[in-house]
């Protein structure tokens, strides 16, 4: 079943449908830069436009006009956030959208003076008047969210829809209701209790929005996780294929667990081979991955070797295979290029560097040990995302990069032979030690200090692996409180440090 977050589904719909969280949701092939602010405003343009034409309103549509509030304004620029929801109008999704087009939308909207809504009807578009970027208010109930509106020939309201993107491309229905309050104000206590009462009622994810019913294994905690692992003997990753398979066929997940694989697989590939010299933006950051892939692979192309023949030539430099990988696909990410969210794209270089490591340096590695490893790290995922957020614009980027350390540290645990215990000892070690960290990218893009800040985090990860199995998985801080923590410290967190280009590194260094 498909999760109502990630599909937009009203709160009626996601209260008839078990709303469990799976790693189909957790990793999910799309487009970068940013999964809150690329990937998630193309699903709900995408949304809106398909709610046009299923309330027989579309031929009547003559303009629409899309508002974006809070950081998807203030660093939507940089973000692609504009393009993203233009495109998602015309009824293209981070799947499988053209890239190419993706990244030209607005030369080719201005170029042509329409726009193709719905993929079926075509209407006037001016782009400079019908995007609008409000960098002076947010929603007090989120700060990535966003307004659509379409108006018939007499400049009456057909519909108004108003979305939150709350983080690794998952989207969220608001009200058109809803209060704006200004961008960097104290929201006062009552409003804020109010909006955060919507958004527990509206949201899948809230502490009685899981609906366990029919499952095997259900569990809200790491505690309550541990706690069934050791009472069933089964391993982290069991547990969660056991829940998988009660509500979706074995076949599903095994494709998609490979689609991911593979587009990992690809995006560094790209990234290390691609002919581009700098990024684009506007700062002029060079691509580095491909000199370096040059510089460590001499004339081979060892991406392309089976993975026994690679490990004899990259174990005397892994830590340095590992800062590659990372810096690879997330050069593609701020290259608008296919990657995969895992968990959001600001963080996307973490997961599939460790995977890698995994897949080239560790003996005997297979499909079954990918399988594995990322079974496990969806676990994780979904605990931090039940308990806290993977949102750079809520909790800063302790929740982007710190939770997919801590997801990477889970995964690569797991299949070096890490029991439970241990698996969620990684887990913490990696998330424990990105508390605090900020989500404060130059000119709103998501290149510096984003890019490093992955490779950096990729091989933290391992260094956590190789601490908790030095261990029997006895620690004295568990998951659930750093999970906690990092909400508690993102809540407390200023705005301008938390995606918003209005602080930190973003606010001292110049743009060139």
């Amino acid at each position: 079943m498909p999760d109502p977050l990630r599909t937009g589904l009203s709160l009626a719909d996601a209260c008839t449908m078990p709303c469990v969280f799976s790693v189909l949701d957790m990793f999910s092939v799309g487009v970068g830069p940013s999964s809150s602010h690329t990937v998630g405003p193309m699903l709900a343009a995408q949304r809106f436009s398909k709610a046009l034409a299923d309330g027989h309103l579309l031929a009547r549509v003559t303009r629409v006009h899309v508002t974006l509030y809070g950081s998807l304004a203030l660093t939507g620029l940089g973000h692609g956030t504009d393009r993203a929801a233009v495109v998602g109008l015309e009824n293209n999704e981070p799947k499988m959208v053209d890239t190419d087009y993706l990244a030209r939308i607005h030369e080719i909207c201005d170029e042509r003076g329409t726009l193709n809504l719905n993929g079926e009807h075509e209407i006037a578009f001016e782009y400079g008047r019908d995007v609008e970027f409000d960098h002076w208010r947010r929603f007090a109930a989120h700060p990535n969210g966003m307004r659509f509106t379409a108006y018939d020939e007499h400049g009456e309201q057909l519909l108004e829809q108003v979305w939150y993107s709350i983080g690794g491309g998952f989207i969220q229905r608001g009200l058109a209701t809803d209060p704006l309050v200004p961008i960097h104000a104290e929201i006062p206590p009552a409003v804020q209790r109010d909006s955060e009462e919507q958004m527990s009622e509206q949201t899948a994810l809230s502490v009685e929005g899981d609906s366990m019913a029919g499952l095997p294994y259900p569990f809200s905690t790491a505690s309550e996780l541990i706690d069934i692992c050791v009472r069933t003997g089964l391993g982290i990753d069991e547990v969660v294929w056991a829940n998988e398979t009660a509500i979706r066929p074995t076949e599903q997940i095994d494709r998609h667990i490979e689609t991911v694989f593979r587009t990992m697989c690809d995006c560094i590939h790209e990234g290390c081979t691609s002919r581009q010299a700098v990024l684009p933006g506007g700062l002029n950051v060079p691509r580095r991955a491909p000199a370096m892939y040059d510089r460590l692979a001499g004339s081979g192309d060892l991406l392309n070797q089976p993975a026994a023949d690679s490990v004899r030539e990259l174990e005397s430099s892994n830590e340095a295979w590992v800062d590659l990988f990372a810096l690879a696909v997330n050069e593609q990410n701020a290259a608008g290029g296919r990657i995969v969210t895992a968990p959001t794209n600001g963080s996307a270089g973490v997961i599939p560097a460790v995977l890698m490591y995994y897949w080239h340096f560790i003996a005997n590695a297979n499909m079954a040990g990918v399988k594995k490893f990322l079974l496990t790290a969806s676990a994780i995922g979904y605990l931090i995302k039940r308990n806290a957020s993977i949102s750079g614009a809520e909790v800063g980027c302790q929740g982007e990069v710190g939770s997919a350390c801590s997801m990477a540290a889970a995964g690569l645990c797991a299949v070096v032979g890490g029991n439970p215990r241990q698996v969620e000892n990684a887990a913490e070690i990696g998330m424990e030690h990105h508390l605090g960290l900020t989500c404060d990218p130059i000119a709103g893009l998501v290149q510096i200090p984003c890019i490093e800040r992955n490779a950096i985090a990729a091989n933290t990860a391992i260094s956590a692996v190789r601490m908790a199995m030095l261990g029997d998985g006895t620690h004295i801080v568990t998951l659930d409180q750093v999970i906690k923590t990092m909400k508690d410290t993102g809540e407390d967190m200023m705005a301008k440090y938390k995606e918003t280009a209005t602080g930190g590194l973003a606010l001292n260094v110049v743009e060139c």
